[in-house]
C-alpha cells in the first residue's frame, strides 16, 4: 500500500489484517449485549402528555379513578333494558368486577347516560388503578376473552380502549422478516452475487441487533415509546444495508482495477468509506434534533434511533473490511447470475472489459467515462468505448439542464402540493382494523352516542363544597360551548377538596373542530370559572401535545438544518454545496408530506397502502419523517458528491466533474434506494397505523429523492451553477479544518488512499 493512509484507511486496514478477532468482538458483544437485553431491558413508555397538572389533581384526590378505563360496549338484538338481556348483562360483568387491577364497573343499569336513546346498545365502563403502560398484556387479553365468550343470543360484548388497541396491533411483527427478505432479493439483483449479497445483510443485522440492545438498556435513563424499537430497526435496516451496498460496491470496482485485497479495502475506506461516516453523522444529527422539542418520550426515540443509526455505522466501518478480508478477489469474479440475468446488472463486466456499474477497466483501472476516445499510437485513429447508460443519462441531463431542472422542480412541488391541507390528530378506533374487537367497540358507541364519544375531556378543578355554585357554572357553560354534545354533574373527590366532571364533543376524535374546542375551552372558557381548573384526559393531552409539537418545531427545523450544513461545509468546502444540499432536502421531505396527506387524509390509493378508511396524519408523525427524511436524504447527496468532489479535485472542470460523479454513482444509489423503499414499503404490513405512516413516508420520499432530486434536479443545478458550486471564502477557508483532497488540481491524480 502506497501514499499516506488517513483515519479510516488504517481502521480499514487493521480490521481487515485482524479480521477474526474483529468478527469474534462484534460477535461477542452482540450476544453480550442481547443477554443484558432480555434481563435488564427497561419497560417501554406511551404517555405522550408529559407533565400534566390534571392528572396530577386526579392522581391526589381521585386515586380510584386515576388509572385508565376501558369501555365495554353492548349490542343488543332486542332492546338491553330486556330482562333476558339484563340478566345476560349482568352476568357477563362479574368477571370485570373481579379482574385485577379493577377498581369498579359502571354498568348500564346503575349509571344514567349508559343507554343510547334507541335502547339497542349501551356500555359500561370499567375502571383500573394503573395506567395502562403498567397493565399487563396478559390481563387485556384475558379481559377480551371475557368479552367473546360472554357473546352469545343476539348480544354482542365489545371491549375497547388504548390498551386493547395495542394488545390487537402490536408493533412490529412479520414486516421485519419482509424487509430483510427485500433488501435480499434487490441486493442478490444490483450484485448478482450470492456472496455479495450476503455481506451488506450480515453488517446491518449485526449492527441493529446491537442497536436495539442498547435502546433497551438506555431506556432506564431515557424512556422510549413502543414504536421505537420498529421506527429504529427500519431505519437502521435501511441505512446499514445502503451503507454496506457503498463500501462493497468501491472495494469491488478497486479489485477490477488490479488493486490486491487490502489495498482495495484501504482505497474503498478512504473513499467510500469517509462519506459513510459523513452521511451517517448527518442521520444522527437529524435525530438528536428531536431533543429540541424537550419532550420525554421524544427524547427516547431520538436517542434510540441515533444509537442504532451509531452501531449500524460502526458495522460498516469496522465489521464489514473484516468479512471482506475473507472474500479475496472472489468479488471481483463475474458472476453466474448475472451472465443468466443478461448482463445488465451491478458488477458485471461487459464485453470491452469494464465494469458496468463504475466503467473502469478491470485491467488498467481506467475510468470508461473519462476517456470516450482513445489512440493506439502516434497518429493513429481513435477507438471508441463503449458508454453505459449512466453516463449517457448525465450528459442527456447536462444537455438541457434548464429544462431538467424546472420539470424535476415542479414536478416535486406537485406532489408536495397537498402539504398545505395538513390535518393533524392522534389515531382513534376508528382507525382500526375492520374486524378487530376496539373498531367493533368503537363502532358500537359512535352509533349509539354518537362519534364524541371516544373524545371525553375531563376538567379537574381543585374545589371545596363551598364552590359547588362556581361548579354548577362551570358547567353550565361549558354546555353552552358550541361543539359541546353533553357534560355529566360534577362529582367531588371523598376529601372534599377537588370536584371532576367530563365533556363530551359532538365530534369525533380526529376531526379538526375537536382541537378547536379543546384549545377553547383550556384558553378562555377554564381560566373565567373563577377556579382553578385543568382540562385533561388523553384527547386535551393529544391535543396539548399538537400544540407543543406547532411552537416547537420551527426550532427543530432550524437546528437540524444549520447542523447538517455546518457539517457538509467542512465536508465539501463549498457555501454554496451546503445550502444546496439543504434545500434538495427539505424538497425532498415536502414531497413526502404532500404523498402522505393525499393517500391517507384524501384516501388516494389509501387501502392499496393498508388504511382502512381516510384520517388525520398522525400529529407526531411529520416531526419523525423531517428528522429521518433529512438525514437519509443527505445520505445520497454525500454519496453523489463525494464523487463529484473526488472528479472535480482531479481536474478543476465541474462539468466533467458532474458528469463523471454522477455516471459513476447513478447506479449504485439507485440500488440502495430500492433497497430502502422496499424496507419502508414493508412497515406498510404492520396494523398501527401511525407505524404504516412512517413507512409510507419514508418510501415515497426515498423514491423522489434517489430518481427525480438527485438524479435530474441536482445535476441540472449544478451543471447551471457551473464554478460557482465550489465558492468558498478566503476567510472562511482559513478557519475550517483542512480536508483531505479539496480544491482542484486539474490533471493530477487522485490519491485514494489519502481520507480524514
Amino acid at each position: 500500500m502506497t501514499g499516506k493512509i488517513g483515519a479510516l484507511g488504517r481502521i480499514g486496514s487493521g480490521c481487515y489484517r485482524h479480521r477474526w478477532i474483529t468478527v469474534l468482538v462484534w460477535v461477542a458483544g452482540v450476544a453480550a449485549l442481547i443477554t443484558l437485553w432480555t434481563r435488564f431491558g427497561a419497560a417501554a413508555q406511551d404517555d405522550f402528555t408529559g407533565s400534566d397538572p390534571g392528572q396530577t389533581l386526579l392522581n391526589q384526590h381521585f386515586a380510584r379513578q386515576s388509572g385508565d378505563t376501558l369501555t365495554l360496549a353492548i349490542r343488543s338484538q332486542e332492546k338491553v333494558t330486556d330482562p333476558a338481556v339484563r340478566a345476560q348483562v349482568t352476568t357477563a360483568l362479574k368477571p370485570f368486577e373481579t379482574a385485577p387491577h379493577v377498581t369498579g364497573v359502571a354498568g348500564p343499569y346503575s349509571t344514567p347516560g349508559h343507554l343510547a336513546a334507541d335502547g339497542h346498545i349501551g356500555y359500561a365502563t370499567i375502571q383500573f388503578d394503573v395506567t395502562g403502560p403498567n397493565l399487563p398484556g396478559s390481563e387485556a387479553t384475558a379481559l377480551m376473552h371475557d368479552a367473546t365468550a360472554a357473546s352469545k343470543d343476539g348480544v354482542t360484548f365489545s371491549l375497547g380502549g388504548d390498551v386493547v388497541d395495542l394488545a390487537e396491533t402490536a408493533y412490529g411483527g412479520a414486516s421485519n422478516g419482509v424487509g430483510v427478505g427485500a433488501a435480499a432479493i434487490v441486493l442478490l439483483i444490483a450484485f448478482g452475487s450470492l456472496l455479495a449479497m450476503g455481506l451488506p445483510i450480515a453488517t446491518a443485522l449485526m449492527g441493529i441487533g446491537s442497536g436495539l440492545a442498547l435502546i433497551a438498556l438506555i431506556g432506564h435513563i431515557f424512556p422510549a415509546p413502543s414504536f421505537s424499537a420498529v421506527v429504529s430497526a427500519m431505519i437502521g435496516l435501511g441505512v446499514g444495508v445502503d451503507y454496506a451496498l457503498f463500501i462493497v460496491t468501491r472495494f469491488r470496482t478497486e479489485l477490477r482495477a488490479g488493486k490486491q485485497p487490502g489495498d482495495a479495502i484501504v482505497a474503498a475506506m478512504g473513499t467510500a468509506g469517509r462519506a459513510v461516516l459523513t452521511a451517517g453523522t448527518t442521520v444522527v444529527i437529524g435525530m438528536l434534533g428531536l431533543l429540541v422539542l424537550r419532550q420525554s418520550l421524544l427524547n427516547g426515540v431520538a436517542i434510540a434511533a441515533a444509537a442504532t443509526v451509531t452501531m449500524t455505522v460502526l458495522a460498516s466501518l469496522t465489521l464489514l473490511p473484516a468479512l471482506l478480508g475473507f472474500t479475496g478477489t472472489r468479488l471481483a469474479r463475474p458472476s453466474r447470475l448475472n451472465s443468466f440475468l443478461g448482463g445488465k446488472l451491478f458488477g458485471r463486466r461487459s464485453a470491452t472489459g469494464r465494469d458496468s456499474a463504475t466503467g473502469r477497466d478491470s485491467a488498467t483501472g481506467r475510468d470508461g467515462a473519462t476517456e470516450r476516445t482513445r489512440g493506439t499510437g502516434a497518429g493513429s485513429q481513435p477507438r471508441s468505448v463503449k458508454i453505459h447508460g449512466a453516463e449517457r443519462w448525465a450528459s442527456l441531463v447536462q444537455r438541457h439542464r434548464v429544462i431538467a431542472a424546472l420539470a424535476s422542480a415542479a414536478f416535486i412541488l406537485i406532489l408536495a402540493a397537498p402539504t398545505l391541507a395538513m390535518k393533524l390528530s392522534m389515531p382513534d378506533e376508528s382507525a382500526q382494523a375492520r374486524g378487530t374487537m376496539g373498531y367493533a367497540s368503537y363502532a358500537a358507541m359512535a352509533q349509539g352516542f354518537g362519534p364524541g364519544f371516544d373524545a371525553p375531556l375531563i376538567v379537574a378543578a381543585k374545589a371545596t363544597p363551598a364552590d359547588q355554585a362556581k361548579l354548577s357554572q362551570l358547567q353550565k357553560v361549558i354546555e353552552a360551548t358550541p361543539g359541546i354534545a353533553a357534560v355529566t354533574p360534577p362529582v367531588a373527590s371523598r376529601d372534599g377538596q377537588a370536584a371532576m366532571l367530563i365533556a363530551y364533543p359532538a365530534t369525533g376524535q380526529q376531526d379538526p373542530a375537536t382541537n378547536a374546542l379543546v384549545n377553547k375551552l383550556d384558553d378562555t372558557v377554564l381560566p373565567r370559572s373563577g377556579l382553578t381548573a385543568y382540562l385533561t384526559g388523553p384527547n386535551a393531552g393529544n391535543v396539548t401535545f399538537a400544540n407543543l409539537m406547532g411552537s416547537r418545531l420551527p426550532w427543530l427545523i432550524g437546528v437540524v438544518v444549520l447542523l447538517s450544513m455546518g457539517l457538509l461545509l467542512v465536508v465539501f468546502r463549498s457555501v454554496v454545496i451546503a445550502v444546496k444540499a439543504a434545500v434538495m432536502n427539505l424538497l425532498s421531505v415536502c414531497a413526502a408530506y404532500g404523498v402522505l396527506v393525499a393517500v391517507t387524509q384524501w384516501g388516494w390509493l389509501g387501502h392499496l397502502f393498508g388504511f382502512p378508511e381516510k384520517m388525520p396524519v398522525t400529529t407526531w408523525v411529520p416531526v419523525f419523517l423531517f428528522v429521518i427524511l433529512f438525514g437519509l436524504s443527505m445520505d445520497y447527496e454525500v454519496f453523489l458528491l463525494s464523487r463529484i468532489r473526488e472528479e472535480y479535485d482531479r481536474t478543476g472542470d465541474n462539468a466533467r466533474a458532474v458528469g463523471r460523479g454522477l455516471a459513476a454513482t447513478a447506479r449504485v444509489i439507485s440500488a440502495a434506494a430500492a433497497i430502502m423503499v422496499v424496507v419502508f414499503l414493508s412497515f406498510d404490513l404492520t396494523p398501527d397505523v401511525s407505524v404504516k405512516q412512517i413507512g409510507l413516508g419514508l418510501a415515497a420520499a426515498v423514491l423522489v429523492d434517489a430518481t427525480v432530486v438527485r438524479l435530474v434536479l441536482v445535476p441540472a443545478v449544478m451543471e447551471l451553477l457551473g464554478k460557482a458550486n465550489w465558492w468558498l471564502p478566503g476567510w472562511l477557508a482559513r478557519r475550517l479544518p483542512a480536508a483531505a483532497g479539496s480544491g482542484p488540481a486539474a490533471g493530477r491524480t487522485p490519491e485514494l488512499t489519502k481520507v480524514i
